[in-house]
Formats: structure tokens, C-alpha cells, sequence
């Protein structure tokens, strides 16, 4: 049944419409993974005498122990923005004799070929092997390897959890608040009693079965969410409720892109993962904190400029990128309407200036750092409007990964809307205000640095008609690919 499953995976992905391109970006994935994984591999040869030369009288294997909580830190957060849920078209399986506890399994099974779990291996396993190469009992390195695999994985579910529980997710980003404040402030340092307890799984190897009895916790609780909804009327029936009619009138005043600038709205407002993408782009706004407030940036301007442009651009970075696959649940009807596809991109544009405008309102209070920074956030938000829009705008064309807005999804379904397309189209948005202020400040000064990087955002305003009319024709080249891709329903 397991190979029936693997050959259906397969004609799915030879079969779809986005083919072509999403091989040409597996395969530029690949050789990403072979790059991070040799580097991993080396990191974990050299991890052990990285230790041994910087902390002479501590043994090696404690001092990872005692960073082990920041890696499980960085590979949940890592997993939360960049992986992407198990999917399967499971309505045609529902009706012919196969096992459901198979069908689950197998989803479930899905998930432990994800780079992110062999980045974990990648690492550790060359540690490991030093550590035995240098005398360390075998019994208790084997058992403590061990115990990282099944933590690796019980992350991997636990990131499942956060993806399709709006619980889950505020529970784990208020307790990692917490912990971090509690770091920083020096009342309390979570990270020691923590190394204590990495400690304490290699010098006790029969303690292994605490990571294991957490990774089992995780998986039944994945297998029952997913059980709980695998029935066809469940899967076809749709829950009515109340919807809130806010009243959107004063909105009339934008003309004929106000019913799309609503529609925007009340997604948002709506929908689960909108007000996600929309709490996560308002914390944008303290990214600044971490820059401003460390004396090592201060000397390397273009890390600040690069800052600045997201302290701004948090809601572009968020929602603007999954522009179109927010509509994608209706985009067949709104392109079978008589509406000039213009005006659909044009108050996108619209709703990501105002976004920009009112984070750059709520960023005031860094006049604190000095109106040299406060010229740079400025600076910076130009650019996010002239220019970043527009690329934005320009990526979307090329996302045709659809969204589920439902806040009731089954667990597992297609919720991420992520595209790989996203990391090369935000390359430019990451180095280009790195450069347009960081080249006039060598060559002249800080002040002349902030006027190129404005200037260019004004710039950006001032052509907005062509840049509009570029990207409309894009998109209206892809309209059917992307019609066709959003159909397709996982």
C-alpha cells in the first residue's frame, strides 16, 4: 500500500500544471541542500575542537548541551516559516476499501524524509562520531544521539501543531517571550537548568525515554486531529456561522478599486491565517531593537539600512508575497468577472502603501536612537513604497501555490501557501536597499546614502504607472497557468 501511495505522490507531482518550473526549483533546492548539509557535516567534525580551543577547562560535550536549547529554538523557527505541511489528496481514498489508520500513518511517516530532520542528523551524527573517536563510552553517546533524533522529530510535530492551532501558536510564542525576557534581563537563566537536563540525557542513557514518550505525545496528537475530520461528510459539509458585516462605506472614497480594497479587508479580518500574517508583520516594528540597540551594528550601515527597510515593511514582507494565492479559494470567479485585472493590482499596491504608512506612524518612537536612524527608517519606508511594492507585486506573478483561509482546516491541508519562487524574488528586496545606500555612503557620506535610498522610492512613486502596466501584463500572460494551478486541490 506504502508503494501505491509513493507512485500516486509521484504522478501528482509529474502531472501538475507547474511541472516544469517547480522541477527547475527542486533542483536548484538540491544543490542548496548538498551546500547546508556539507556545511553541517563540517560544523559537526569541528564543533568538537571549536569547544575544546575556546573553553579548555570545560569538557565539549557539556558546553553543547548547555547551547542545545538555542539550536531546538532555531530549528522550530526555521520549520514554522520554511516547511511545508504533509498533503494528500485523501476524498478519492475515502471511498475505496484502504485502512484510515494507513492512509494517517503514511502522512505522518511523510514527514521524517524533511531536510530539516536530516540537518539534524547532518550535524550531530560527526560530533558523535569525534566523541567516540576521543574516548567517550559508547553506550552514552549512542543513547544521547539518539535522544537529539527524537527531539528533532518531536519538533517536527510540534510544528505542526503551531501551523493548524491558533492555541498551540500563542501558547509556544508567549512562553518563548517569556524565556527570552527572563535571558536577557538576567532574572532568570533558562538556558542553565535546561543544559542541565541535555547533561543529564548523556550521563543517564536510560533517560532517552523522555524524549521518546514527548515524541509519541506528539505524534497521537497529530494522528487524532487528523482522525477527527477523516470523513467524507466532514470533508464536503462546510460549518455555517455568523459573519461580522462590518461596515466598510468610508472606503467608497478609493473609487473602483474600493470593493477590492474591502474584499482585502474582510479576508483579514475574517480568517485565521490573515490575522496571523498581520500579528507577525506588526512585530516587524521591533526589529530595529535588535540593531539599534547592539554597539557591533553601528559600524556596518548597511546592516542598519537593511533593518530600517523592515521595520516598515513587515506587512509587505508578509501578506504581499502571497499575493495572489490570498484570493486563490475564489480566483476563478474573479477572473471571470468584468473587472480590468489593473485595478485588482492596483489596490494591492494601495493596501501595501498604507501598510508601510502606518507602520512608519507606529515607528516614531525610535527618535529615541537619534533622527540619523529615525532618517534611515524614513529612508527606508520610501523604498518599501516606491520600489519593494512593486517587486512584491512582481513575485506574485510567479506564486501560484494557493492558500486555504479556512480557520477551521482539517489538520494537514494546504496551508502555507509557500513558494521557493518567494527566496529568489526576496533577494532583491534584502540587498538592493543594502546597496542603493551603502555605495553613495562609501563614496560620499551617510547623508547622500539616505537621499539615493529615498530617491529611489520616489523615483518608484513617480513611474508607478509603467511599473503597474509591466506587472499587469505578467500576470495577465500567467492568468490561466495560475487559474489552473489554483484549482488543483490538494
Amino acid at each position: 500500500m506504502i508503494k501505491q501511495f509513493l507512485g500516486l505522490e509521484w504522478k501528482k507531482f509529474t502531472r501538475a500544471s507547474y511541472f516544469k518550473k517547480g522541477l527547475a526549483i527542486k533542483i536548484l533546492l538540491f544543490f542548496a541542500a548538498i551546500y547546508f548539509g556539507g556545511a553541517a557535516i563540517l560544523f559537526g567534525v569541528g564543533m568538537f575542537f571549536i569547544f575544546k580551543k575556546l573553553f579548555p577547562e570545560i569538557d565539549p560535550i557539556i558546553m553543547v548541551n548547555n547551547f542545545l536549547i538555542f539550536w531546538i529554538l532555531f530549528d522550530l523557527g526555521i520549520r514554522f516559516f520554511m516547511q511545508q505541511l504533509p498533503v494528500m489528496n485523501i476524498k478519492p481514498l475515502m471511498t475505496i476499501p484502504i485502512k484510515r489508520n494507513t492512509i494517517i500513518h503514511y502522512l505522518l511517516g511523510k514527514t521524517a524524509l524533511s531536510f530539516f530532520n536530516f540537518l539534524a542528523l547532518l550535524l550531530f551524527l560527526p560530533f558523535c562520531i569525534v566523541l567516540l573517536a576521543n574516548g567517550y563510552p559508547f553506550l552514552n553517546v549512542f543513547f544521547w544521539f539518539f535522544s537529539i533524533i527524537l527531539m528533532t522529530l518531536s519538533v517536527n510535530f510540534l510544528n505542526f501543531l503551531i501551523n493548524k492551532n491558533n492555541v498551540f501558536f500563542y501558547f509556544i510564542l508567549g512562553l518563548l517571550a517569556i524565556f527570552f525576557g527572563l535571558e536577557y534581563y538576567n532574572i532568570f537563566k533558562i538556558s542553565e537548568p535546561l543544559g542541565i537536563a541535555f547533561n543529564a540525557l548523556y550521563s543517564h542513557p536510560y533517560l532517552v525515554l523522555a524524549p521518546a514518550i514527548l515524541l509519541g505525545i506528539l505524534y497521537l496528537k497529530n494522528f487524532n486531529d487528523i482522525n477527527k475530520g477523516f470523513y467524507l461528510d466532514g470533508a464536503i459539509s462546510k460549518k455555517v456561522e455568523k459573519v461580522d458585516t462590518t461596515d466598510l462605506t468610508w472606503m467608497n472614497r478609493f473609487g473602483s478599486i474600493a470593493v477590492f480594497l474591502k474584499n482585502d479587508v474582510r479576508l483579514i479580518w475574517r480568517n485565521a491565517r490573515p490575522k496571523q500574517v498581520l500579528m507577525i508583520s506588526f512585530l516587524f516594528l521591533f526589529y530595529g531593537v535588535i540593531f539599534y540597540t547592539q554597539k557591533i551594528y553601528q559600524d556596518m550601515p548597511a546592516v542598519l539600512a537593511f533593518a530600517s527597510m523592515f521595520v516598515t515593511g513587515g506587512f509587505l514582507m508578509t501578506f504581499g508575497q502571497l499575493v495572489p494565492s490570498w484570493d486563490s479559494e475564489y480566483y476563478k470567479l474573479l477572473m471571470s468577472q468584468n473587472i480590468p485585472y489593473r485595478k485588482y493590482l492596483e489596490s494591492k499596491w494601495y493596501l501595501m502603501v498604507v501598510a508601510v504608512a502606518i507602520s512608519f506612524i507606529l515607528s516614531t518612537p525610535y527618535l529615541y536612537f537619534g533622527w540619523r536612524i529615525f532618517g534611515m527608517i524614513a529612508a527606508g519606508a520610501l523604498f518599501n513604497i516606491g520600489l519593494n511594492s512593486f517587486i512584491t507585486l512582481f513575485g506574485g506573478a510567479l506564486n501560484r501555490v494557493p492558500v486555504e483561509l479556512n480557520a477551521k482546516a482539517k489538520a494537514f491541508s494546504n496551508t502555507n501557501g509557500f513558494n521557493p519562487t518567494q527566496m529568489l524574488i526576496a533577494l532583491p528586496k534584502i540587498f538592493l536597499p543594502m546597496l542603493l545606500f551603502y555605495v553613495p555612503y562609501v563614496i560620499f557620506n551617510f547623508e547622500v546614502g539616505l537621499i539615493v535610498l529615498a530617491s529611489s522610492g520616489v523615483l518608484g512613486i513617480v513611474f508607478k504607472n509603467f511599473f503597474l502596466s509591466q506587472i499587469e501584463n505578467l500576470y495577465q500572460k500567467g492568468k490561466y497557468k495560475t487559474v489552473s494551478a489554483f484549482t488543483e486541490k490538494n
